[in-house]
Order: structure tokens, then sequence, then C-alpha cells
């Protein structure tokens, strides 16, 4: 691998560090959050409802956008959101408005649903070119995100220390680490041809293509996995199992390391079996952890099951992704098609699972993503038999 791919490669792995980090920041302070601005359970609700509003604009403009211009500029302008959003919630939170802390989480919601997007097709692309297994780590560096800023909130909690002073500290560092990070990715990845970006001929082609559809279930089924836990997990264990909140919330912090271990670990076992059979027992691991979770009244048992959720869902969204990238033609448009299910399967999954708990419990509610985990074992021969490194090296020859 050469200089310039190895810098855009480390450049890379701060991108997706830095929306965790900022992510779990002001997530932490949530309740603080909601102090500030006295606001009701519901007045809250609309508040976070700016995110997923942004988010799905985002999202849904990503794949356009890097068509059109590259990846370079929308990681740009999707994480410059990310930096200048977290300014604007520190903002809010100082001057106690609602108005600014919503504008700031949809702004927020964009900039991460654009960038991830075109972060995700620019790994790919150094994915290809390197021949070596790196969208695992990558999207390790994401979790290894979440986790700093969830013990850095944890203990800015504990400090007593006001949120808009935190939140400015965290713009700062972010800010720090997007100017370093920015000046190493290229110019053009991604974007289309003029003539293909003018006629949209290729994207019929990637809705027609059936095992890219597959891989796209795939990535459902696993990012449902991953979401689900993101925003029930602690609350699963308090009302399903009897937990304290405190001990909820370690169980969550049990489950966030187990899949950034499995994602910086992943990389060695994809290219020692393969995608396929990777897949495959992340799939089985992820059932029998929610199987255990759904159905154990023992509660040590069910927070222990929790890691092999955990790891079970760590790999599935990385993996699909380089088997989109390497599934045919225009390797743009099939990632950003695979990467938009999985984010969309993030914002709609969770609320809808929130609209079954009220009604079974959130313990019933989870056999809905038991049946997708589960199906994604017997899909799992679609993101492809052989490791990146193995189909790298067959192209070049």
């Amino acid at each position: 691998m050469d200089f310039a791919t190895r810098r855009r490669r480390h450049a890379l792995f701060l991108f997706f560090f830095l929306p965790g980090i900022a992510l779990s920041s002001w997530v932490t302070r949530t309740p603080d959050l909601r102090d500030r601005l006295e606001a009701s359970t519901a007045q809250m609700g609309l508040v976070l409802f700016g995110l997923s509003l942004g988010s799905m604009i985002g999202i849904l403009c990503s794949g356009r956008f890097v068509s059109r211009y590259g990846t370079r500029p929308v990681i740009g302008a999707g994480t410059g959101l990310i930096v200048a959003s977290t300014a604007v919630i520190a903002a809010g939170a100082l001057t106690s408005s609602a108005l600014l802390v919503t504008a700031g989480l949809f702004a927020f919601g964009a900039g991460m649903g654009a960038g991830e997007v075109a972060i995700n097709v620019d790994g790919a692309d150094v994915e290809r070119i390197s021949g070596t297994t790196t969208m695992p780590t990558m999207h390790g560096c994401f979790s290894l995100g979440t986790v700093i800023g969830a013990c850095a909130g944890i203990a800015a909690t504990a400090a007593r220390l006001p949120v808009h002073w935190h939140l400015a500290a965290v713009t700062v560092i972010t800010a720090a680490i997007f100017w370093y990070a920015i000046r190493a990715i290229p110019a053009g990845t991604g974007r289309s041809l003029p003539d293909e970006t003018r006629t949209g001929r290729s994207k019929p082609q990637v809705w027609k293509d059936g095992r890219l559809l597959l891989i796209g279930a795939i990535v459902l089924a696993m990012a449902l996995a991953e979401g689900a836990a993101n925003d029930w997990l602690p609350l699963l264990m308090v009302d399903g199992h009897g937990f304290s909140a405190a001990s909820g919330s370690l169980v969550y912090t049990g489950f966030a390391a187990a899949m950034t271990v499995g994602r910086f670990c992943g990389a060695f076992f994809l290219d020692r079996y393969g995608r396929a059979a990777v897949m495959r027992a992340s799939a089985v691991f992820g059932a029998l952890g929610l199987l255990v979770v759904i159905f154990s009244d023992h509660a040590v048992l069910a927070g222990t099951a929790v890691l092999l959720w955990g790891l079970g869902a760590s790999l599935g969204f990385p993996v699909a992704l380089s088997a989109a990238g390497e599934s045919g033609p225009d390797e743009t448009a099939r990632v950003s098609l695979v990467a938009t299910i999985g984010y969309i399967a993030f914002l709609v999954g969770p609320p809808a699972l929130g609209f079954l708990g009220d009604h079974w419990g959130l313990r019933a509610a989870m056999l809905v993503v038991l049946a997708f985990v589960v199906s994604a074992v017997f899909l799992a021969p679609a993101v492809g038999a052989r490791s990146p490194a193995t189909s790298a090296g067959d192209q070049r020859r």
C-alpha cells in the first residue's frame, strides 16, 4: 500500500471516529439538556425528531450528491455540519433554547446521514485499491468513538460540568480532527461520468441486480439488530429483566464494547474464512444472543447474552458494504444503495419496535429483530465466499 492510500485510510478511520464521539457526547447529556430546556417527555420527543428528520434527508440525498460531486465534498460538507451542529446544540443548552437545540440536531442528522454514506463509498474504494480488509476496522472506529464519547459524557455528568462547556470542548476536538483528516481525501472518488449522471442509466441496473438486493436484505437485518440495541437495550434490561437503571446502562456499554471488539478483530476472520462464512457466523451469534435475551428469565444470563448480540451485529454492516462494492459495475451506486437501506433501518426500525413494545412488551417486540437476523443466516452466501484480499488479487491477475 503506497503512502497516499495509507494516509487516506487513516483519515477515514478518523472520519468514522468523529461522528461516534460527537453523537455519544450529546446523547449522554440528554437528561441535562432536558432539564436546561425544562421540556416534558413529549416536548423532548419533538426536539429529538429534528435528528431523525435531518438524518433521513441526508441519507436520501447523499448518493445523488456523491455521484455528482464525488465523496470528498460530501464528506467535507457532512462532517462540517456535524462539527457546527455540536456548537449549535451547545448554544441551545447555554440559552435554554429548544429551537436552537432542535436546529442543531437537524443539522447533525443531515450531516451524519450524508457524510456516512459518502465515507462508506470512499472506504469501499480504499479496500478495493489496497486489497486489504478495511471496512470492519473503519466501523470499529465509530464504535470506539461512541465508547470514548460516552465515557467522557458520564465523567462530565459526574463532575457536573455544564452541557454547553462539554459540547464546546467536543466541538473544538472534532474541528481539529476534521481539519487534519479532510486533506488526505482525494477528489473525484465515486463521481459518475457526465453521461451516466445525465441519463441515470446506473440506477435501474442497480435495482435489477438480485444479488445486490439480497445484500441489502442482509444489511436491513443486521442494522435493525444494531439499531434496536442502541435505542432500546437499557430499557429492555430494566423493564424486561429487572435491572436497575445503572446496571441497564452497564449492559449497553458491554454491547458497545462487544461491537468494537468484533469490528477490530473482524479483518482476521474475514481474510481467513471469507465473507460468507463470517456473515453466517455473525448472524448465528446475534440470533443466539437475542434468543437468550428474549426467552431467558435469568437476568445475569440475559445480560451476558448481550455480548453475543453485540458480536453478532458488529460485522453485518461493514461486510455487506464491502460485498456491495464488489458486486458489479458502478461501485458508488451499489454502496450508496446498500448503505441507505442500512441507515433507514437504523431510523425506522427502532420507533416501530417501540410501537410494538407498547402493545406486547419490549421482549416480545424483539422477536421481529430475531426473525430478521435468522433470515440473514440463510442469505449470507449473497456476500460472496472469497475474502476481499483474494478478490483483489484475482482482479490484478
